[in-house]
């Protein structure tokens, strides 16, 4: 009976330190679920002693980043690392170079791409005015017809002024910017306060949005009108906190520093054949 109820306790202390909507409380790995329909193609459980540079790249520099942007992007472990099974993104506000303030934005670009499928992170984001963690996907044409012609795929933008809602958004030639084609989704608590999930399905026919399992937005090709549609062609995956910005604002006197993005995992899934 002894030992039957130490198996149970250990069990239950496994699912609480992975469901979707808790803190972290431990090291272990979340388990890769069986998902009906899907076949996971790749992923990233960021377990290693750094971070995988077969998967990996960065985007390095300053210059506001076409949104007015405080952050310079380094490489740096102190922006970029990997701890306790986890990728940590750090913006820390510091003097380097031309800036006051640092961070990492971590791409697939040139390593891995994907074309459909559902694409899923399980992230801690930060809090305080200004912050603006991401993930999301640009197409892999990007260096060859630009943005937005290349379509970018925002699955999460969670805006520290705005503690309770995250962002899904679609842009596009002609629907790009504040004209894109997004949807605020509302919570009843700071969404800071624990790792949830964020992912989207994405077919030839539509892309829908998730937030902890549940899909709250839907993109469908006919709803860009006259306008062309661009998610039909490989895109490559994009993790960052930026600082700033026309979205996210002013950076708050009373935002801390250093603020983590914590990144679980990231999934990529395919239709099973």
């Amino acid at each position: 009976m002894k030992r039957l109820t130490q198996v149970l306790a250990l069990t239950l202390v496994l699912l609480t330190a992975c469901a979707p909507g808790l803190p972290w409380t431990g090291t272990q790995a979340t388990p890769i679920p069986e998902l009906p329909d899907w076949e996971l193609v790749w992923h990233d459980e960021f377990d290693g002693r750094k971070i995988n540079d077969d998967n990996w790249t960065y985007d390095i520099g300053a210059g506001g980043w076409g949104n007015g942007e405080a952050q310079t992007y380094t490489s740096r472990s102190e922006n970029a690392r990997l701890e306790d099974g986890m990728l940590v993104i750090e913006a820390r506000e510091e003097k380097y170079e031309d800036s006051y303030y640092t961070s990492a934005r971590l791409k697939t670009q040139g390593l891995q791409s994907f074309q459909y499928g559902r694409i899923e992170a399980r992230l801690k984001v930060p809090s305080g005015a200004g912050l603006w963690p991401a993930f999301w996907m640009l197409g892999t044409d990007f260096e060859r017809v630009g943005w937005p012609d290349c379509g970018e795929v925002d699955i999460m933008e969670y805006i520290g002024r705005e503690p309770d809602l995250v962002l899904g958004t679609l842009h596009g030639p002609g629907y790009s910017g504040a004209l894109g084609l997004g949807q605020w989704h509302r919570q009843t608590y700071p969404i800071a306060d624990a790792f949830h999930t964020y992912a989207v399905e994405w077919t030839a026919n539509y892309i829908d949005w998730y937030y902890d399992g549940e899909t709250y937005f839907r993109v469908v090709p006919e709803d860009v009108g006259d306008r062309e549609w661009v998610f039909d062609h490989p895109f490559f995956i994009i993790l960052n906190l930026a600082l700033g910005g026309q979205l996210a604002g002013p950076i708050g006197l009373d935002t801390e520093f250093p603020a983590q993005l914590y990144v679980d995992y990231v999934r990529v899934y395919q239709a099973a054949p």
